[in-house]
């Protein structure tokens, strides 16, 4: 539970650096997504709230019995569907389940845990997410009907974070692999796995642009952070890169972290991102 912490829902239009606050809230929110009606879908407390950025109103949205939910929550290509880690009642460990976004029963789609939901297929047939089996944490790949899952990564150390390219065609993640956590980038079915950031810092959770052509991630300061490790609470930036690689930019710095930006918060038209930022109080 973070408790004492006020948060801070903005956009970034990612050209100009202008930030708007949306709203404030007196507890912890995290990590929004951005729908086609201008909609950002955030979790607290355990439930999805929906939010819309012109009436600024917020409404809970019926999960059923998935009541703990995590900051690991991703939209269906349609949009009729949301896919959420929540952690069971039986064991607390998160496991992934589908609802209508309009609200209704969870579906259950990977029975074994822990499993944190980070990507949705363009086509919509397949999630990608981190789990840790035998004391290993990997990208898998499982039919978003449920179905056998796959693994696609096998190094030592952490691999997390993986959400499709719009054209389907890669998964990028986060790795541990090389030191330092970096941005990786493979084919959807694990080949080619390639190292995109080369910086002095841990990068977490890339999030490429629905026009495919820019990748947002979060970056910790080298030396803050243990490399496995994405706290709440510092200061931390979004940095921006081409998605076909080189040099970064900075987009913006604030307090956050966990919670900021674990899933895909792009705007529709790929001119802002939605993000959240922290305050103690």
């Amino acid at each position: 539970m973070r408790e004492n912490t006020r948060s801070i829902l903005e956009i970034i239009n990612v050209e100009t650096g202008e930030r708007k606050t949306l709203a404030s809230f007196d507890y912890v929110i995290e990590a929004p997504n951005w729908t086609r009606d201008d909609k950002l879908i955030y979790n607290s407390g355990g439930l999805i709230y929906s939010f819309d950025i012109h009436t600024i109103e917020k409404t809970v949205i019926d999960s059923g019995f998935a009541d703990f939910c995590n900051n690991d929550h991703v939209l269906s290509p349609d949009e009729s569907h949301i896919a959420v880690s929540h952690h069971t009642l039986e064991d607390r460990q998160s496991r992934i389940y589908i609802f209508p976004l309009e609200g209704g029963n969870p579906t259950l789609i990977t029975p074994m845990a822990p499993s944190y939901l980070h990507g949705w297929s363009p086509d919509g047939k397949t999630l990608a997410y981190c789990a840790e089996r035998n004391g290993q944490y990997d990208i898998y790949t499982i039919p978003a009907a449920g179905g056998e899952e796959k693994q696609l990564t096998d190094f030592s150390g952490l691999d997390d974070g993986p959400e499709y390219s719009p054209d389907g065609k890669h998964i990028w993640f986060n790795s541990t692999r090389s030191g330092l956590m970096q941005i990786w980038r493979m084919n959807a079915d694990g080949s080619e796995q390639t190292q995109m950031t080369f910086e002095e810092s841990n990068n977490w959770f890339p999030h490429v642009s629905p026009d495919g052509k820019s990748v947002a991630y979060i970056v910790y300061r080298k030396g803050d952070v243990e490399p496995g490790d994405h706290p709440p609470n510092k200061d931390v930036e979004i940095r921006l890169m081409s998605s076909s690689g080189g040099e970064s930019r900075l987009l913006v710095e604030l307090f956050g972290g966990q919670g900021t930006i674990n899933v895909n918060s792009w705007s529709p038209d790929s001119k802002h991102l939605a993000f959240v930022s922290y305050e103690l109080t």
